[in-house]
Order: structure tokens, then sequence, then C-alpha cells
């Protein structure tokens, strides 16, 4: 089969990059009022921070700072204001008693499922209302989009989703 002029092919990623962006709108838009039904607890990137946690584990202040995008006097700011209201701590690492973790508490644990279960009924009635065929190969889809971004996957209510 011959192979896609370079041309097609940037067709192709503008329009699906067209069609993630637009997406994404309302995915923000979803995400920020499940956070916002938390209560003024914590911010969006706050919680970014609380999820990582709870899907990755405890972790230092270096890795987390990357993960985040963040410098780490930022990360440490924001660890610092989430142990100020109980939903991480810091603790000394098992690995070594001279490093320290960020480790997510039972409050912080608390919350991300809140919201998690709060932004998973929204997209839900969203799904509910596309039609059938356009939702056949969405799961594949954004499940190879989010794994070739790095994110890790969602739990879901049969389990763990895997990567293969």
């Amino acid at each position: 089969m011959p192979r896609p002029s370079t041309t097609a092919e940037n067709t192709d990623v503008d329009a699906v990059t067209e069609a993630v962006l637009t997406a994404s709108r309302l995915l923000v838009a979803v995400s920020a009022r499940s956070i916002a039904a938390a209560g003024d607890q914590v911010t969006v990137p706050q919680f970014r921070l609380l999820v990582i946690l709870d899907s990755r584990g405890p972790m230092k202040h270096a890795l987390l700072a990357d993960l985040l995008g963040v410098t780490p006097s930022t990360a440490s700011r924001m660890v610092d204001r989430l142990v100020g209201i109980n939903l991480v701590e810091r603790q000394h690492s098992p690995a070594s008693r001279r490093e320290i973790v960020v480790k997510l508490t039972a409050e912080g644990a608390r919350v991300v499922r809140r919201v998690t279960n709060r932004r998973r009924r929204e997209i839900a009635d969203i799904v509910a209302k596309m039609p059938t065929q356009a939702r056949r190969g969405l799961v594949d889809v954004l499940a190879a989009f989010a794994k070739a971004g790095g994110e890790p996957a969602a739990s879901i209510s049969s389990g763990d989703m895997v990567w293969d």
C-alpha cells in the first residue's frame, strides 16, 4: 500500500488536533465544574497533583514537579498548601530515611474520588447523547491518545484499564 504524502499526513494531524482542541474545551469545563462541586478546597493544578499521587503513589518532590511541569519550588508551595488542608502529607521514604516523599492522605483520596465520580457522571451523560456509531472506537482512540501523552488510565467501575 502506498505511503500517504506528507501533506496528507499533516492535514490528518491538523484535523485530529482541531477535533481534540474542541473536545478539550468541553473536558476542561467538565473538569472545572467537578472540582468546583467539591468546594473551594483546591485549584485545578492542585487537583492534578492529587490525581498524580493517587494514580502513581508517594513520590519525591522533584519527580512530582517534573510530572506537573512546574519548578520544584512551585511544587513545594502546592504541597505546603495541600499539607495545610490535610490532603497530602510528607513522610520519610521507605527506601531512604534521608529522602522525603509526598503521599496522599485518606482525605485527599476522598476528594479525588468525589471529584472523579462527579466528572464520570457528567461525561457519561454527554457520551449517552452521542450517536451509537460515533461512540464505536472512541475508547480505543482516546486510550491511544492518553497513552501517547503518558497519562495513566483512569479507574473504571469494572477495574483498572491496562495498557499493553
